[in-house]
């Protein structure tokens, strides 16, 4: 596992004052998120993983930077050209973040492209090999040629460009070659072969060794012949487009529903912000594509090897379990083994803190199990937000559902990239009679959250589980995470009014220890590092740590600024984007930020405050949650709040709704509901939330999420 330290400062900021510039103070997002993606990239020259790791540390390399264009840089692209003149925290305007982004994404993918080259040479000392057309032996195309007509002829489509055919469109990451061709007349015309996505990129040979063929070859090898018969190959490229795929919700939407899976289909076809080619494409067939789907010169890019790295995670092969990592089989909690297995009683007898992958996520599967299987169970409150394709955690709510227990589902629609999944899942609970919520159009139901309410003799029970990490059993097996439960009363009675707020509207008015956003979170979190200053500043120990996936809040970074000037000692450890600048004298000295990559996903948010104890101390606060510290940067939009200006202190996010309550979203009725409220969605005001002793006040307005106290033995 590499342990990194991020974002080190130029050697011209060892004098900045405590009120630098913008410029000076913060370090842009997105190009902290490239250097995070940098260090992802790293891995995969990691000479301590294992070669085939090291090839899958390089997919997710370039995977990352398709999902960085296909939303931010599109975000950026859409607000350039509408003329909004908005600055990032660090004082830059769309037109220059582009610019900038564009120089280093290039030396970044200039690096994978030579990794790629590096990796290939490994493997082919280890016996695998990608061989490419002019390397196939003559009984390799012959053996091509069966598969080719069987399996990939049906599927693929030769497209002639001429006035009766027409360019086609081009989808999303979809992989295409070009080839310009001489008829039997002599005359001539450019074509296409689209590569539908589901077609595997890599073919592998027959024989003792591992060989395999990237499909491109195949259709030169023995595919151009079969599509176009006749006809003569004179030139030929491949390319792939990358087109804006972030999702609009609109404010006055009747049926949620309807409007995502609308929008989801506009989504495929958005504007191509992203246009990739291989090296070996001729300049007539590139300028051909570029003008025929009306890509911008500069958003075209031609690489050194081959297109869609990303598709190397193909080559990842179990019969070579040499090169992965070694299995890991996760431990599951004792305490549960030594009740028998009865998550309630185990429950009953401690708070239980799992460390997930280290301990199995198949407890939080087994508590929901139990609850749809205990008759003594009355009701099941769950939020979701991402989940698997063969979902345990929806299949245990359907159960639950089916045999008359009270089911209410919290689905978020707006989980990125998860919306079709997230829909399907929607409909399975209906149908089963469960009550599906989709929260609020104007909120993302970030909290990851599961309340039982159970029946013990004369008492009602409630048990509840709180989460840093999604209900996904895949993903849990890689990402490290944090799951409590408790049946402490005042913390089952916090979950249950977020439920409601987020059902009926009923904002609490008042919570024992829980904080929820878009009200408490930004307010609690800065009054506690205010409490370390005074720590500080009364010569006390005083210190803060803080792992997050992101820190770009800038009120949140200038109240830890506060802090290190005051004295106090700040260890943040951030997976991802952070725009501190960190050991700046005068402004940020007494700030470590280190960033953790390795073979599991860092993805807790876990905090801690000194209490005046410094740490670590068994009288800390220890706060653990499912968010970060960020903003949520919008897109153009005519409320004058949805774009403010960074350099002034933010505006109450209470101007974000007015005195309405935010719109819930409708369910899936045969009819179109009408939703409640006016006004943007205040998509600047910070996105995060927490869980703590106190009254919360106003935070921000774009989710709704929770941090959990822990207790500090627990950890």
């Amino acid at each position: 596992m590499a342990e990194l330290a991020i974002d080190r400062r130029p050697p011209d900021l060892a004098t900045v004052a405590p009120r630098a510039p913008a410029t000076e103070r913060y370090i842009n997002r997105e190009l902290s998120w490239l250097a995070f993606n940098e260090r992802v990239l790293e891995e995969a020259s990691n000479p301590s993983h294992p070669l085939l790791e090291r090839v899958r540390f390089l997919s997710i390399s370039d995977s990352n930077l398709d999902e960085f264009y296909m939303v931010r840089v599109a975000a950026l692209k859409e607000l350039a050209a509408s003329g909004v003149r908005v600055k990032s925290a660090d004082g830059l305007n769309p037109e220059q973040q582009l610019t900038a982004i564009a120089e280093v994404a290039g030396g970044l993918v200039q690096r994978q492209q030579r990794c790629w080259a590096d990796l290939q040479k490994r493997l082919r000392a280890e016996g695998i090999s990608l061989l490419d057309h002019k390397a196939l032996a003559d009984n390799d195309r012959a053996w091509l040629r069966n598969p080719f007509v069987d399996r990939l002829l049906p599927v693929l489509t030769p497209i002639a460009i001429d006035p009766a055919h027409p360019f086609p469109f081009i989808p999303n990451r979809a992989v295409a070659m070009v080839v310009e061709l001489r008829r039997d007349d002599r005359s001539e015309i450019n074509a296409l072969v689209l590569v539908p996505e589901r077609v595997e990129r890599f073919i592998r040979l027959p024989g003792p060794e591992v060989r395999f063929v990237l499909i491109e070859d195949v259709l030169l090898a023995v595919g151009l012949s079969e599509l176009f018969p006749g006809m003569t190959p004179l030139g030929s490229g491949v390319f792939r487009a990358l087109r804006d795929s972030d999702i609009e919700i609109e404010e006055k939407a009747q049926d949620l529903v309807v409007m995502f899976e609308s929008a989801l289909k506009r989504r495929r076809r958005g504007q191509i912000i992203r246009l990739t080619f291989s090296p070996d494409t001729p300049d007539r067939l590139r300028d051909f594509v570029i003008e025929q789907t009306a890509t911008h010169p500069s958003d075209v890019v031609e690489l050194d090897g081959i297109v869609a790295l990303s598709d190397v995670r193909q080559l990842i092969i179990p019969d070579r379990a040499d090169l992965l990592f070694p299995p890991f089989t996760p431990r599951f909690p004792e305490r549960i083994k030594d009740y028998g297995g009865d998550c309630f009683a185990a429950i009953r007898a401690k708070d239980i803190l799992v460390h997930h992958p280290y301990e199995s996520f198949d407890v939080v599967v087994q508590f929901l199990r139990q609850a749809a299987g205990d008759p003594n169970v009355i009701a099941i409150k769950q939020t979701l937000y991402r989940t698997s394709e063969d979902s345990p955690i929806v299949a245990a709510l359907v159960d639950a559902a089916e045999s008359g227990k009270s089911v209410t589902a919290v689905v978020e629609l707006k989980a990125r990239f998860d919306e079709e999944h997230n829909i399907h899942w929607a409909r399975r609970l209906e149908q089963a009679g469960a009550q599906v919520i989709f929260g609020f159009i104007d909120l993302k139901t970030h909290a990851k959250v599961s309340l039982v309410a159970r029946r013990e003799g004369e008492l009602l029970r409630s048990y509840v589980h709180f989460g840093t990490g999604n209900y996904h059993p895949v993903t849990a097996k890689i990402y490290t995470d944090l799951s409590f439960f408790t049946c402490d009363p005042a913390l089952c009675r916090d979950a249950a009014r977020l439920f409601n707020f987020i059902t009926g509207y009923a904002r609490p008015a008042h919570l024992e220890k829980l904080a929820i956003s878009p009200d408490g979170i930004r307010a609690k979190l800065i009054e506690l590092i205010e409490a370390e200053i005074a720590h500080a500043e009364a010569g006390r120990p005083a210190a803060i740590w803080a792992k997050l996936n992101a820190l770009v809040d800038a009120g949140m970074m200038d109240a830890l600024y506060r802090a290190s000037q005051a004295g106090v000692s700040i260890s943040l450890v951030i997976r991802g984007m952070c725009s501190l600048r960190p050991a700046v004298p005068g402004l940020s000295e007494n700030i470590m930020v280190k960033s953790i990559v390795g073979r599991f996903l860092e993805h807790a948010r876990i905090v801690c405050f000194g209490s005046g104890h410094g740490l670590p101390s068994p009288n800390a606060a220890v706060f653990i949650s499912s968010a970060d510290w960020m903003p949520k940067p919008g897109r153009p939009c005519r409320d004058a709040g949805s774009n403010r200006d960074p350099d002034r202190a933010p505006a109450d996010p209470r101007s974000d709704h007015g005195s309405e309550p935010p719109r819930r979203r409708s369910k899936l009725d045969p009819a179109p509901r009408r939703l409640m409220g006016t006004g943007c969605s205040g998509k600047q005001a910070s996105e995060r939330a927490c869980l703590f002793h106190g009254q919360p006040e106003p935070l921000g307005s774009w989710q709704c999420a929770t941090w959990a106290r822990a207790p500090a033995e627990s950890l």
